[in-house]
């Protein structure tokens, strides 16, 4: 396959390392996921506890494969189910400093942590996910909850993430998206969009056509936009000239934007799939190198891992080839463990991303 090289500084203009404490911001919902490994939710007895959501993994994933400093802005009800989960995203390395604790009256009535259930499929057996996550701390954040002058202009971070799970969560989520993006945007830190949907966050309030038109408003701020499925660009179909024509109408529409990725994968069955991944960036088309039969054991965050791998390359300084190449492997070998996010060394990213073969036994 052919690879074509770009210049980063052509691409992206990053802050200086040394002029923030955080490599990496994320602002969204970050849930107790309960799983019931071979079991199914309806019948299990018992379930392992993981942390988990769209926009956190991407910071979990940076933190603790590719060692970059991260945070996390979230809400939290402050009660024991609460503090478990600030637990967890501290093994994460992630830093938790910026939660907003919000007091309970000791049986959820106003406020809550969010959890959801998910068992893995098998064969032709579908994963099947059950959320309870209705009226959380984070659903309920409103615009100047957050100091984001505190945290862009005073701490300062190179990267912010946010994306559509967040936004979707209520009615006053979008504006507190769009007030983070704008100050990320303000201080001069790349700002990336994931396009995520969710059926469930949505289905009460206009579904994918309301999600669409809010997420449209939004890119009105990013940088960098992932899962940008519109591009009909399934794996078995992937043509690069539709891409190119598809990815630059979108930065026509929205000239800020400066990267345009998502992952293309064709499901065989629920533990074997075909997965590769484009982006659009300085005006070139960069594909990574193909995963054909890929054997997956949990395929949960495998999306988020691709965008933390993706991002890792920028941050690095390194080509969009590399970036993209990294992003894929990241994503891939999440799929390889248990949990929403990648378990896998740098190492083994890097030399995966290179097209070798990983010993995983040394």
């Amino acid at each position: 396959m052919r690879f074509k090289f770009a210049i980063l500084t052509f691409v992206l203009k990053l802050k200086n390392k040394n002029d923030c404490q955080w490599d990496f911001v994320a602002l969204g919902e970050v849930m107790l996921r309960f799983d019931p490994e071979n079991d199914r939710i309806h019948n299990a007895r018992s379930f392992r506890v993981w942390e988990g959501g769209g926009e956190y993994n991407v910071a979990r994933n940076l933190s603790k494969v590719f060692r970059l400093d991260a945070a996390i802005v979230t809400a939290l009800a402050d009660n024991q189910i609460g503090r478990l989960v600030e637990d967890l995203i501290n093994q994460g390395n992630v830093d938790s400093s910026p939660i907003l604790w919000r007091e309970t009256d000791g049986i959820s009535r106003t406020v809550r942590n969010g959890v959801y259930f998910i068992e893995r499929g098998f064969g032709l057996r579908s994963p099947v996910g059950c959320s309870d996550r209705g009226n959380t701390a984070i659903s309920q954040l409103k615009s100047g909850d957050v100091d984001w002058r505190e945290i862009f202009s005073e701490k300062g971070a190179r990267w912010f993430h946010t994306g559509g799970i967040f936004a979707g969560l209520s009615e006053t989520t979008p504006e507190v998206a769009r007030e983070a993006m704008r100050a990320a945007k303000e201080s001069g830190a790349i700002v990336s969009y994931d396009l995520n949907y969710r059926d469930s966050l949505w289905s009460t309030r206009g579904g994918r056509e309301a999600a669409n038109q809010l997420n449209h408003e939004l890119l009105n701020y990013a940088d960098v936009v992932f899962g940008a499925e519109n591009f009909d660009a399934s794996f078995g179909k992937y043509d690069e000239e539709a891409f190119r024509r598809a990815a630059s109408e979108i930065v026509a529409r929205f000239p800020n934007l400066q990267i345009v990725a998502t992952t293309l994968r064709d499901v065989k069955s629920a533990f074997r799939h075909d997965l590769s991944a484009v982006c659009f960036a300085g005006n070139e088309v960069y594909k990574a190198a193909d995963f054909t039969d890929l054997e997956v054991l949990d395929r949960v965050g495998s999306g988020d891992a691709f965008a933390a791998g993706l991002i890792y390359g920028f941050l690095s300084e390194k080509d969009a080839a590399f970036a993209i190449n990294c992003g894929l492997a990241n994503g891939a070998l999440a799929m390889t463990t248990l949990g929403d996010s990648s378990a896998a060394t740098l190492a083994e990213v890097e030399k995966l991303a290179q097209n070798k073969q990983i010993n995983l036994s040394r």
